[in-house]
């Protein structure tokens, strides 16, 4: 349950971070329980983004493949740009692009001080 209230709170945290930025936000429907889909979606004239939000505080971040694959779906099908969102304790989000990720065997990864360098602020998107 823990780690449910950590990862909706990121999720809210996000939320509140676009929509004051002027964008409208929609928080996907059983985020945080399957992989289908992204956990955020956030729209702003022509700008159109699926955001996976990570909270977590290892200096290593890894998605599972299958979930991965399909946040690159979204990308494909959709048209849309998507990130995964990422945030360590009293760190700021940096917002990542998928191409970054290195493929290992069950898990697409990056470590947070590339992620840091090549990440983008919010302010960017």
């Amino acid at each position: 349950m823990y780690h449910y209230r950590k990862g909706a709170g990121a999720e809210r945290e996000l939320i509140k971070m676009f929509s004051e930025r002027g964008f409208m936000v929609v928080r996907a429907a059983g985020s945080g329980v399957n992989s289908l889909s992204p956990d955020l979606l956030a729209f702003k004239s022509s700008a159109h983004y699926a955001i996976e939000s990570k909270a977590w505080e290892n200096d290593r971040l890894a998605i599972k493949r299958d979930q991965f694959e399909n946040l690159k779906k979204w990308t494909e099908t959709a048209g849309i740009t998507t990130f995964i969102a990422w945030r360590k304790n009293r760190e700021r989000w940096v917002f990542i692009p998928l191409s970054v990720f290195k493929e290992a065997k069950e898990s697409y990864t990056i470590g947070w001080e590339d992620a840091k360098l090549i990440g983008r602020d919010i302010s960017d998107l």
